[in-house]
């Protein structure tokens, strides 16, 4: 099928998978992304045979990863991930790191550079994943829910530092020294963002908030480009120039347009989750090899094996290390949360596969078991704290009448 057809294909799934999510929402809450991914493994060479993108869909899958991992960046504040929360949230994804490349060594059979892909993809979290569920709950302002924005916010911004580091063909002291270089130009960045803008910023993006000028949405897409393209000359991955710009941007709303910063905000968030994000998932699901996945045992049966990995990888020493005023349900909920991770694990397979460092069946089964851990850990981890929730009103409703028969 020519171009103009399947990208017609993947923006009719792109407006199918909201509705089956509303239409499923009353029994079942499916995230939006796993119906997009369906949808696209549905229409691809595997299933219907409707899509085969081409250069300009891939372009186009490209920009929308980058657009993903650009909001995952502007939804981490770091200021109110600080101290000893921080502090633990960055040992517990070391020390996850460490096991992840060890385990995924024996797994690779000694191939240093895919397990380097493997073991990053365990330590991840979907954090855009999982941020919009304690939102909704009203969970997301308490204490559960601040140090779950710690926890989520390192296992986004590590994996990406390690692609960069492990991931891009060089000798790690020449990628730490370029890494390096690079952080010391957005650290000037952030101390750029940080200053006050002059009054006409402000004044501009008022004017042009609801005209065709949109002053400040194209200089949060310049900055996103200039970011990208700094990552690009120092030789890093792009995921780790979209990722600063995420956070710059933030930092650059907040202190100049704060009364607008939500509207800017809500019209790149248009443009990203309304076009170029759910496409890079359709495609995802297009090339998704599920072929490889049904008819290779041995792929089949990585999937719960890295389900399994992913849990114990990430999730164990996330419930290790959390914070000791947490209970003992809050723990395993935080641990749960922690494991989810479909986002990046589709980032980092698609780059491993664009390397030749990673086979497509293990792709697929790393893809799988994602798509499980978005499907089934969230919700786990709700039950398991709308469960404690629960108990605890009880235990207090039980020790006041308690009292009551007392006096």
């Amino acid at each position: 099928m020519t171009h103009p057809g399947t990208l017609i294909l993947i923006m009719a799934a792109a407006v199918l998978a909201p509705l089956l999510v509303y239409a499923t929402g009353r029994r079942i809450r499916i995230p939006l992304v796993i119906f997009e991914i369906s949808l696209g493994i549905l229409i691809g060479p595997d299933v219907l045979g409707w899509a085969r993108p081409d250069d300009v869909v891939d372009t186009l899958a490209d920009l929308g990863l980058s657009m993903l991992i650009f909001l995952a960046g502007y939804e981490i504040e770091f200021a109110a991930v600080r101290g000893d929360t921080l502090r633990r949230s960055l040992w517990a994804w070391l020390v996850s790191l460490g096991l992840g490349i060890g385990v995924a060594f024996l797994i690779s059979g000694g191939d240093v550079f895919e397990a380097f892909v493997i073991g990053t993809a365990l330590t991840s979290t979907a954090l855009g994943t999982v941020l919009p569920m304690l939102r909704d709950s009203g969970q997301l302002r308490g204490r559960f829910g601040t140090v779950m924005s710690a926890f989520g916010a390192v296992g986004e911004f590590g994996p990406v530092v390690a692609v960069a580091l492990l991931l891009s063909g060089r000798r790690p002291g020449e990628s730490a020294a370029l890494l390096a270089g690079f952080g010391v130009l957005t650290a000037g960045a952030v101390f750029w963002a940080m200053r006050p803008r002059p009054p006409w910023f402000a004044r501009l993006t008022e004017r042009t908030l609801h005209s065709s000028g949109q002053f400040a949405v194209r200089f949060v897409m310049l900055l996103l480009a200039c970011m990208l393209g700094l990552a690009e000359v120092f030789g890093l991955d792009v995921l780790l120039g979209a990722f600063a710009a995420g956070v710059l941007t933030r930092l650059v709303l907040r202190r100049a347009v704060p009364g607008s910063s939500e509207q800017v905000l809500g019209k790149v968030e248009a443009m990203g989750f309304g076009f170029l994000v759910p496409l890079f998932y359709v495609v995802t699901g297009i090339e998704f090899d599920l072929h490889a996945l049904l008819h290779d045992l041995g792929a089949l049966l990585l999937v719960p094996v890295f389900l399994l990995l992913v849990l114990l990888v990430r999730g164990a020493p996330v419930y290790a290390l959390a914070p000791r005023d947490l209970g003992r349900a809050d723990r395993t909920a935080l641990a749960l949360f922690a494991s989810t991770c479909l986002p990046l694990v589709v980032a980092i397979t698609t780059i491993g596969m664009d390397q030749d460092l990673l086979a497509s069946d293990e792709a697929a089964s790393l893809v799988g078991a994602a798509m499980i851990s978005v499907l089934v850990l969230p919700l786990l981890a709700m039950r398991l704290r709308s469960t404690a929730g629960d108990a605890s009103r009880e235990q207090a409703a039980h020790g006041t009448a308690k009292d009551a028969e007392t006096w």
